[in-house]
């Protein structure tokens, strides 16, 4: 089969239902996995996509803050997401397409303090990756798996705009870069954003809103991944196309995330 994914934090699906529509008739991924969508399952948008010809919707919402959804173009099985998230917070969810496993994460941010014993969302976070990284590790290599989304950790030292600035800055600290090779390492995960754009190219999927201009100021980070274990791996055949669309962060009243989608035969 041939599968196009695409994973895009939304900052609001209901204030950007316009431009998702848009990008889906632009981009044209079988799936479209969202995070940060801010609405619960009752006030998701779901005609809208179902017009859009994505009628198989899998919502994960919270009031206020949090949530992830998945659209598709495909039937898929409802998965399971081992519980990743100690506060039980709309963060994760599951699929399973044509015997491929996604997974759909909105990580926790870590508020400002990289400090696990003053700050418990920090403390929060790496617990999340501590436990993806104790699953993972027991987890079936062979069995395709693919996990996408706002992870919130910028690892490499191209993928922020200052390595040596954003050390200290939370995104980029030496624990959580820490926390995200133990996590690549324990799943044994294929970044093919990475043969895409090779270090040392920069590349980027966020940018602050405090910017006038993000192109002229360009201080990214690449916090949104796609990543493939083993088990897919080996059932791709021909190659992975793997493109940042950084143009939809030009559009009006934008997310401050860009999409990023992959397409593969496998």
């Amino acid at each position: 089969m041939t599968l196009s994914l695409a994973t895009w934090n939304i900052n609001s699906v209901r204030l950007r239902i316009d431009q998702v529509v848009r990008f889906l008739s632009e981009a044209k991924p079988d799936i479209l996995c969202l995070q940060e969508i801010k609405c619960q399952a009752g006030e998701f948008p779901r005609n809208a996509f179902i017009e859009a010809g994505y009628p198989h919707i899998l919502i994960m919402g919270q009031k206020g803050w949090h949530g992830v959804a998945l659209v598709s173009k495909r039937p898929f099985e409802e998965g399971d997401v081992p519980p990743f998230c100690r506060r039980g917070e709309a963060r994760a969810q599951a699929i399973v397409v044509d015997g491929v496993e996604i997974w759909n994460f909105y990580i926790p941010a870590g508020g400002d303090v990289p400090d696990r014993e003053t700050n418990d969302k920090f403390d929060h976070k790496l617990e999340f990756y501590e436990r993806m990284s104790e699953h993972l590790h027991k987890r079936d290599k062979d069995k395709p798996l693919l996990i996408c989304g706002d992870l919130n950790i910028a690892p490499g030292e191209f993928d922020v705009w200052s390595h040596r600035q954003m050390l200290r800055v939370v995104s980029h600290t030496p624990a959580e870069i820490a926390a995200f090779a133990a996590f690549m390492k324990a799943g044994q995960l294929h970044d093919p954003f990475r043969v895409a754009y090779p270090d040392p190219q920069k590349i980027f999927t966020w940018w602050s809103y405090r910017a006038a201009d993000f192109r002229k100021s360009n201080r990214g980070l690449r916090l949104d991944h796609v990543l493939f274990n083993p088990g897919l791996m080996n059932r791709i055949s021909g190659g992975i196309t793997a493109k940042i669309h950084d143009t939809v962060r030009e559009w009006d009243r934008p997310s401050d995330h860009a999409p990023i989608q992959v397409t593969f035969n496998a």
